[in-house]
C-alpha cells in the first residue's frame, strides 16, 4: 500500500519522469531505458540495492521507499526507473538473462555437439543465479500466478525471454544437429528448449541440495535424453510424429506465451 501511494504522488508531481523521457524511451513494464552512462549507473545501484534488501529483509517486506533510501535517491527517482517494486524482479530477470548469454556463448565456443552445448547453457543458467537462490522462492509463488507480470509467461517478462530463446537458438545452430533436423521443427525448438530450462528453473527454486547438486544432475542426465530423442526425429519413419507433435505445439504451447511487451 505505502508503495502504491509513493508511486501515485511520484507521478502527481512529476518526480517521476526526467526531461526528454517519451515512451519509445520506456522499457515494457515502466523500466526507464537510460539515457546516459550517469543514469545507467543509477540504475544498476537501483537494482543490485534492491536485491541485497530482498535477499536480506526478503521480498514482501522490502518497500521501495527503502530500496531508495538505501540506494541514495529519491523515491520519484526509484519510480522513474522502476515503476513498482514488480519491476525490480523484472530488471533482474532481464540482467540476469543477459549475464547468462554472454556466459554460455563463451563456454559454448568450439563445442559442436548439440547435447554437450545444451548442457552448458543450462549450467551456465544455474551458475548465473546461484548467488540468488536463497530467496528465490519468496517471489516465486508470485510468478507462478498465470496474472502476475512476474511470470516468465508474461508480456513484460517479453525482453528475458527474447533473450533466452536467442541464446537457445544459438546453442541449436552451432551444433551438429542443426542441419539434421526437420526445418519446422528447427524453427519451434529455441522456444521448447526455452521452456525445458523453465522445468529446471522450477526444480532449482525447490532444490535445497548443496550446491543445488540434484538439479545438475537433472540437467547432465536430461540433455543427452532430449539430444536423442531430437535426433530420431531427422528419421522418415518419425516424421508423422514430429507433425503431430509440432501441431500440438503450435496450437496449445506457444499461444499461452506473450510475444509483445505491453507498454
Amino acid at each position: 500500500m505505502e508503495d502504491a501511494k509513493n508511486q501515485s504522488a511520484a507521478r502527481a508531481t512529476g518526480s517521476a519522469t526526467e526531461p526528454g523521457l517519451g515512451l519509445a524511451d520506456e522499457l515494457p513494464g515502466g523500466r526507464a531505458r537510460p539515457k546516459t552512462g550517469k543514469s545507467e549507473q543509477t540504475r544498476a545501484v537501483i537494482l543490485e540495492t534492491a536485491m541485497r534488501l530482498f535477499q536480506e529483509r526478503g521480498y514482501d517486506r522490502t518497500t521501495m521507499r527503502a530500496i531508495a533510501q538505501e540506494a541514495g535517491v529519491s523515491v520519484g527517482n526509484a519510480y522513474y526507473y522502476f515503476e513498482s517494486k514488480e519491476f525490480l524482479i523484472q530488471g533482474f530477470y532481464d540482467r540476469m538473462t543477459h549475464d547468462h548469454a554472454e556466459d554460455a556463448t563463451v563456454r559454448m565456443r568450439g563445442v559442436k555437439d548439440f547435447s554437450d552445448r545444451l548442457e552448458i547453457a543450462l549450467i551456465s543458467w544455474l551458475d548465473t543465479a546461484a548467488e540468488y537462490h536463497e530467496f528465490a522462492a519468496q517471489f516465486f509463488r508470485t510468478a507462478a500466478d498465470p496474472d502476475s507480470s512476474l511470470s516468465p509467461f508474461s508480456n513484460e517478462s517479453h525482453p528475458a525471454r527474447a533473450t533466452a530463446v536467442a541464446l537457445f537458438r544459438e546453442v541449436l545452430d552451432g551444433s551438429d544437429l542443426a542441419p539434421k533436423l526437420d526445418a519446422e521443427l528447427a524453427a519451434l525448438l529455441p522456444d521448447l528448449l526455452w521452456l525445458h530450462l523453465m522445468v529446471v528453473v522450477l526444480y532449482w527454486v525447490f532444490d535445497r541440495t548443496p550446491d543445488t547438486e540434484r538439479t545438475r544432475e537433472f540437467v547432465r542426465r536430461s540433455t543427452p535424453v532430449a539430444a536423442r530423442v531430437l535426433g530420431l526425429s531427422r528419421y522418415r519413419v518419425f516424421r508423422p510424429i514430429v507433425r503431430d507433435a509440432k501441431s500440438l505445439i503450435q496450437d496449445f504451447i506457444l499461444p499461452t506465451i506473450g510475444r509483445t511487451a505491453v507498454k
